[in-house]
């Protein structure tokens, strides 16, 4: 029996935006992890979805009690037609629809110690204590991964225990750092001299080889820690509290938990004063790039230890970072219910919540229900229990003596009945995202507590707070909602209409919440959602709203069907037009006139500047959030109130980048040079070069003079070492080995012809110096994947260009290959040694020139339009990321850049071209429901 490759396990296409965040490894362990869910409220019903469209191999649902009409304001699984029944049965189907490769089962009995020991994660949500208690305890003894999730109102906790040996195999959460060798002396300590400098490494990092030649014996040899000299050491450092950042020189914080820092700190009311300040009082490693003094150190070569015995250096090799994976200890909730560690901006502020939940516990076991909405008894009747609990302790069991903050307490209470929509997303999503983490051991989990409010949202008087007889219960959907605003906000709600730009992941989230919350449900309110994109099946592992069946269709008229199915009250209307100056006279003055607000959830910072500036001009409240990786924010900007929308800078620079076209062609230094040079490739090679034949087919004197050199080169390459159309497959891979022999090693061998390795300049510097990286050509070699891989994309790519069957059969490639002789040097380009010289050659362009170029394209003449392949970055099977993650690897060989992998070359491509981020978890549309609930209490004001 035939074992299948690992990789072959994970669904690549459909998770590919999970796996540049994770990797195969981690994917590999979230697809066989069992994890049982307990709690289909609403806060259960966001992990579930995150669960599921993760890809987790089976999620168990438990929950038997009967939905309930405020179950209505956060559980988008259920609906009016489910009242009464049990909500994890109502909840099953839809949930499995979500993705059918992952297992959805229902338990219906209590949760028994024999229960647990199938599943790896367990995750309790809306629970008695008690509840938490017993399964935790237990959890705690099997080593179960164990997570409690609530929220209560307009308040959130999140408590995680992962044992008290739980490893961590990646706690920086960031890149292996890489760099090009420039030398390695024999000694002990072994020098080595990288081609760039050494600023990222530090004293405690371990390393590894790989490519090295002459010092061989370094290559694949076990981490070696090493020394930066002229650097100083990694250093723990205490922040205060509200740390202003920045200053001469730079520091880079390594945190445990960015996101939770960035997103949930307490205190900061707009988005300047949370990039201006750090109110974390944990302890942070800090590199400084100064010395005690404060100057700027001098760049550092490494010791790597004893390289005395070894082969001397020659040239050539990587260094690579070995990621040290660190354990973490969690207590029992038991024990951390009274030692809580809070992962918080203010710690004081969250034990105060974290007693309001204890305080709200009792009240809950004392009168078998929450308090009343907005009833002043029974909130004063939990402040009363929150002062008579037992005190909590300090990390080394010493109780703390702080006062309780009564009215944070009292406020919690108040409007603690109530179900919100956004507030189980942000809690849901963060709860997800530890499931990860607990699964794949990659990443720093919470240690152990978060805890989460907005209660910002409540008027700050308390004139306008709502009343108990406004906040009692219609028997509607909105009740959970109703219990914490009042029946007037809802009302507000209703009556408006807003404009919801981009229907992807994170318009997907706010299209759901906006459905679930009821704004724009009423007879004069909407939701207009504007899309020009279709679906791919790529969008199905985070955009909920659609399924299988609706791939190619445009995404906002399946996210509007969505929509409705929510909630039929919504009024929702999709429009597949972009909202750009192309389409002023649709989204103009009678557009935004009828619009009381705009949400963009659109993935390039050109895109948002435009709908920004338009907002601006008509006057009307912007909703804006984007994610990157485990990286985010969500900003709202008022004109006229607010700062203005700004793009970060370093992200303007890296949209708006180009590369100069020489440095692309013969001059690359970095890893973003070789995927956009391969990039290139595909473009000219497989798409510019058909479309231009067949113009020429359509319009032959069209070619006259303009960019004539450039088309002249392109054809040159696409005809490539054959002399005739290709007619079969074997004239395919004839012109991909002739192309290979030309890219990595006949261009590579005529640069250093025309700038030897030894050329020194007129100021007495070598020209292969500085970020001019001296290449060496490359020798053909079937045996070797990346070679093989790029003839086998190229070869197909060029077949499907001509019409013509291709082949996957790697084996008989090599066979055909081994009987081919390597093509003879075809036709060279000049070589330009900056654009400027290459655009003067443009120019130059001549009779001779335009005569070689008719000749090349009459090899086409008379032959079937060619197919250009425009590409396609969520298709694995069509040899277009294999083509560019080949080319781009090659490219880095000769020219010793650390090369990309493919996931990581996936990701370049998606960062540059498309401008499309990763979105693994959605917690920042939740960020823009809540603002839209303080908009709503102003206008009601």
């Amino acid at each position: 029996m035939t074992v299948p490759e690992t990789s072959k396990l994970v669904d690549e296409e459909l998770y590919s935006r999970q796996l540049y965040v994770l990797d195969l490894p981690a994917m590999q362990k979230i697809q066989g992890a069992k994890v049982l869910l307990s709690g289909l409220q609403g806060l259960g019903a966001e992990v579930a979805k995150n669960l599921v469209l993760m890809g987790v191999g089976s999620l168990t649902l438990h929950d038997p009690h009967p939905t309930c009409w405020s179950d209505l304001a956060a559980q988008f699984f259920l609906s009016e037609q489910d009242l009464e029944r049990s909500r994890a049965e109502a909840s099953q189907e839809l949930v499995a629809k979500l993705n059918r490769a992952v297992q959805v089962c229902i338990h219906t009995g209590d949760i028994t110690k024999e229960l647990l020991l199938d599943f790896q994660v367990v995750v309790l949500t809306t629970s008695k204590l008690e509840e938490q208690l017993k399964v935790g305890t237990l959890c705690h003894k099997l080593g179960v991964c164990f997570l409690v999730a609530d929220t209560r109102g307009l308040v959130g906790q999140l408590f995680c225990d992962f044992g008290e040996d739980f490893t961590v195999q990646d706690p920086t959460e960031a890149e292996p750092l890489t760099a090009a060798i420039q030398h390695i002396s024999q000694g002990s300590p072994g020098i080595l001299t990288l081609k760039t400098e050494a600023q990222n490494f530090c004293d405690v990092d371990l390393v590894t080889f790989s490519g090295i030649e002459g010092m061989v014996e370094l290559n694949g040899c076990d981490p070696r820690p090493i020394h930066v000299r002229g650097k100083p050491t990694l250093s723990t450092t205490r922040l205060s509290t509200q740390a202003p950042i920045g200053g001469t020189h730079s520091l880079v914080l390594v945190l445990g938990d960015r996101f939770s820092l960035y997103l949930f700190q307490h205190g900061a009311r707009s988005r300047t004063q949370m990039q201006d300040r750090i109110e974390y009082n944990e302890l942070l490693r800090v590199r400084s790039h100064t010395d005690e003094a404060g100057s700027p150190l001098e760049d550092g070569t490494l010791e790597i230890g004893d390289t005395a015995n070894f082969s001397c250096y020659l040239s050539g090799g990587i260094v690579t970072e070995v990621k040290r994976p660190k354990t973490v200890s969690h207590k029992p909730l038991d024990v951390a219910l009274l030692q809580p560690h809070v992962v918080a901006g203010e710690a004081y502020h969250a034990r105060c919540l974290h007693q309001a939940f204890r305080a709200l516990h009792q009240f809950q076991h004392l009168h078998g229900r929450l308090p009343q909405p907005w009833d002043p008894v029974d909130a004063a009747m939990v402040v009363g229990l929150a002062r008579s609990l037992e005190p909590l302790k300090g990390t080394g069991g010493e109780p703390l003596e702080e006062p309780l903050d009564e009215a944070l307490v009292q406020t919690v209470a108040l409007s603690s009945a109530g179900s919100l929509s956004p507030m189980a997303a942000i809690m849901g999503a963060v709860a997800a995202q530890e499931v990860l983490k607990a699964i794949s051991g990659k990443f720093m989990p919470l240690d152990q507590w978060l805890y989460f409010d907005a209660l910002d949202c409540l008027p700050e008087d308390g004139e306008h707070l709502p009343k108990p007889e406004d906040c009692a219960p219609r028997h509607c959907r909105y009740d959970g909602q109703i219990a914490v605003f009042g029946a007037g906000f809802q009302e507000k709600l209703s009556r408006q209409h807003y404009l919801l730009v981009g229907a992807g992941a994170i318009g997907c989230e706010l299209l759901k919440g906006f459905a679930l919350v009821g704004l724009g449900a009423g007879t004069s309110g909407g939701v207009t959602v504007a899309d020009m994109d279709h679906i791919e099946r790529s969008n199905l592992s985070r955009q909920f709203l659609f399924s299988t069946v609706d791939i190619g269709r445009p995404k906002a008229e399946v996210a509007a069907e969505a929509a409705r199915r929510l909630n039929s009250d919504l009024q929702v209307t999709a429009l597949t037009y972009p909202l750009d100056p192309t389409t002023e006279h649709i989204y103009g003055n009678n557009f935004f006139s009828r619009v009381d607000g705009v949400a963009a959830a659109l993935d390039s910072f050109q895109a948002r500047h435009y709908v920004a500036a338009r907002c601006t001009h008509y006057l009307k409240p912007l909703l804006e959030a984007g994610t990157q990786g485990t990286s985010g924010d969500a900003s709202v900007f008022v004109p006229w109130v607010t700062e203005t929308y700004r793009a970060p800078a370093s992200a303007l620079a890296s949209e708006n980048a180009t590369y100069p076209v020489c440095t692309l062609r013969h001059f690359p230094s970095t890893v973003e040079h070789t995927v956009q040079w391969a990039r290139d490739e595909f473009e000219g090679l497989f798409c510019l070069s058909a479309e231009t034949i067949n113009h020429h087919q359509q319009a032959p004197t069209s070619l006259a003079e303009p960019d004539g050199l450039k088309v002249l080169t392109l054809l040159q390459e696409a005809l490539g070492v054959l002399r005739e159309r290709p007619q079969t497959w074997q004239d395919c891979v004839v012109w991909a080995l002739g192309h290979w022999q030309l890219c990595f090693h006949n261009s590579i061998i005529q640069l250093l012809n025309r700038f030897p390795p030894d050329k020194v300049l007129e100021d007495g510097t070598l020209f292969w110096s500085g970020s001019k990286q001296c290449p060496k050509p490359l020798e053909f070699d079937a045996s070797q994947d990346t070679h093989l891989l790029y003839v086998l994309a190229a070869a197909n790519l060029y077949a499907q260009m001509h019409g013509l069957p291709g082949s996957r059969d790697q084996t008989a490639l090599r066979e055909l290959l081994k009987s081919l002789l390597l093509p003879v040097p075809q036709h060279l380009a000049p070589i330009f040694p900056n654009d400027l010289e290459l655009s003067r050659a443009s120019a130059e362009f001549g009779p001779e020139q335009l005569k070689k170029l008719h000749k090349v394209l009459e090899v086409w003449s008379g032959s079937p339009p060619l197919k250009p392949l425009k590409f396609e970055k969520d298709n694995d099977s069509n040899f277009h990321v294999d083509f560019v993650a080949a080319a781009a690897s090659l490219r880095a060989q000769n020219y010793g850049i650390p090369p990309a992998n493919r996931a990581q070359t996936k990701s370049l491509i998606l960062g540059r071209a498309s401008e499309l981020w990763a979105r693994l978890f959605q917690p920042l549309p939740p960020l823009q429901q809540l603002w839209l609930a303080c908009w709503a209490w102003s206008c009601i004001r």
